[in-house]
């Protein structure tokens, strides 16, 4: 059984026992989520089901394990023969999500 979710913009295929990277801080360690935007949902016998643009009465738990943060990325800017050259670069938070249940 599987599901694929819509989480702080971004799409991802959950399943049971699995551990994602959401987005953001939404929670301390060990509170419940629960994110209702669910797309898609497979279950174990093979039926699929489809939202248009999302399942009804579908919801995926989960519980925080913890923050994490992303890998350096480096912003270089320059305009060639001005003279103009700057560096930025930043590292995103992602909270760390083992999902628990499927409810649909």
């Amino acid at each position: 059984m599987f599901a694929i979710i819509q989480a702080r913009g971004r799409q991802l295929r959950v399943s049971p026992g699995a551990v994602v990277e959401v987005d953001g801080t939404p929670g301390e360690v060990g509170s419940a989520l629960t994110f209702d935007q669910v797309l898609l949902v497979s279950r174990d016998a093979g039926d699929i089901v489809a939202g248009a643009p999302f399942v009804a009465n579908a919801k995926v738990l989960g519980v925080v394990d913890g923050e994490a943060r992303g890998p350096k990325l480096r912003v270089f800017k320059k305009k060639r023969r001005k003279g103009f050259r700057k560096t930025r670069g930043h590292r995103s938070v992602f909270t760390r999500v083992r999902i628990t249940e499927i409810q649909a």
